[in-house]
């Protein structure tokens, strides 16, 4: 499973031009299901997602937790990101999950982060979405549950 994360001040996603998911200070994040995963793989990244401490503490160093800050999570699926471009020049999706598997393991994760205490809004699985981020910093984290990099 891979997760981008980013450091928002506020974002949404949008389907059809109506807004179905919306947060102020958080983090927004792109979860990709990866035809292996398993449970494991959804408790991994949620643990990582709810633990990141990179929002600035009162000495401006980044060194606190979403919750710490009263933070929300806007979650997304995005297959794309188990997309392979190490040969030509059109990404293979071999190592994507099927629909069916990955709607369940992202469901698991937001389930997951939600039992944390975050509010968790959600994009639409499988739909067209305009995601529209204001990153603050920018700061985005790249996470991979089988710790690839």
């Amino acid at each position: 499973m891979r997760a981008v994360v980013q450091r928002v001040t506020r974002a949404a996603v949008e389907v059809d031009g109506e807004i179905v998911g919306e947060i102020g200070r958080g983090l927004v994040v792109f979860v990709g299901v990866a035809v292996d995963d398993e449970e494991d793989d959804c408790r991994y990244i949620a643990e990582k997602i709810a633990g990141l401490r990179i929002f600035e503490d009162e000495q401006g160093k980044m060194n606190l937790p979403l919750q710490r800050v009263a933070g929300e999570v806007l979650c997304v699926s995005q297959f794309t990101l188990l997309g392979d471009c190490r040969k030509g020049r059109r990404p293979s999706f071999i190592q994507a999950a099927p629909p069916e598997k990955a709607v369940a393991f992202y469901e698991r994760v937001c389930e997951l982060l939600t039992e944390k205490g975050l509010p968790v809004a959600r994009g639409k699985f499988q739909a067209k979405m305009s995601v529209k981020i204001e990153n603050d910093g920018p700061v985005t984290i790249l996470l991979e549950s089988q710790k690839l990099f």
